[in-house]
């Protein structure tokens, strides 16, 4: 298992060691379930813990050689931490319109990370720079919302966009809003993200990956993916 450092130094990580692995485990297994043109198996509450019980937002981010594969989630929901982990992972995998969907000659290559969000924070934006004065560079993620148009990058995206001029604009245009025109009333959520990832590699998975694995044919509804 991989961790990422906590998203603000010296707060206590949302979740412990064996937590994390039981998340991973369950994105893994919805993976392989969806390989064989499968479900993926959903946990019953009585095998989770309390903190995964919780309803809290989640993304799962799929990489195969580095490269991104997909990536689902949710900014806000209802459900269990741990089903929306596997309802993701499964998503991600199988169902991102954006990239093509995941083969069973990926699965060796294939990095798996989950984002586990803090609560949404109402951040003040009257103009770009007052909300570049607040939002805080490699930390935060940001959701924009301005009528129809929303569009949300996570914290991990600072790895690619370090300048915040440049990490706004890119958002802007992600919405289908033009960055140089600031909306009236527009509005801007702040929040954290615990990250964890490790490279795939589920106990029953099969020892040779030779098999078909064609796009499943059922997909979830997922918020703000």
């Amino acid at each position: 298992m991989a961790r990422s450092p906590s998203a603000e130094p010296g707060r206590e990580p949302l979740l412990d060691a064996s937590q994390v692995d039981t998340l991973l485990d369950i994105a893994d297994r919805a993976i392989v379930e969806g390989l064989g043109n499968a479900r993926p198996t959903l946990p019953a509450p009585h095998t989770l813990t309390a903190d995964l019980l919780r309803p809290v937002g989640t993304f799962v981010t799929l990489s195969v050689h580095g490269e991104l594969n997909g990536c689902i989630g949710s900014i806000q929901t209802d459900e269990a931490l741990g089903v929306s982990v596997a309802k993701h992972a499964w998503s991600a995998a199988f169902t991102d319109p954006r990239l093509p969907a995941l083969r069973w000659i990926d699965y060796e290559h294939l990095d798996i990370e989950i984002s586990i969000l803090s609560p949404l924070s109402q951040t003040p934006a009257p103009s770009s720079a007052a909300l570049l004065d607040v939002l805080r560079p490699g930390v935060d993620g940001l959701l924009i919302t301005s009528g129809a148009r929303r569009a949300v990058f996570l914290p991990s995206v600072w790895e690619q966009l370090p300048s915040p001029a440049t990490f706004l604009t890119q958002l802007f245009r992600k919405a289908g809003l033009d960055p140089t025109s600031w909306p009236d009333h527009l509005r801007a959520d702040v929040f954290t993200a615990d990250t964890f990832a490790r490279r795939a590699g589920w106990r029953d998975s099969p020892s040779t990956h030779d098999g078909p694995a064609d796009r499943c044919a059922v997909s979830w509804p997922i918020g703000d993916g």
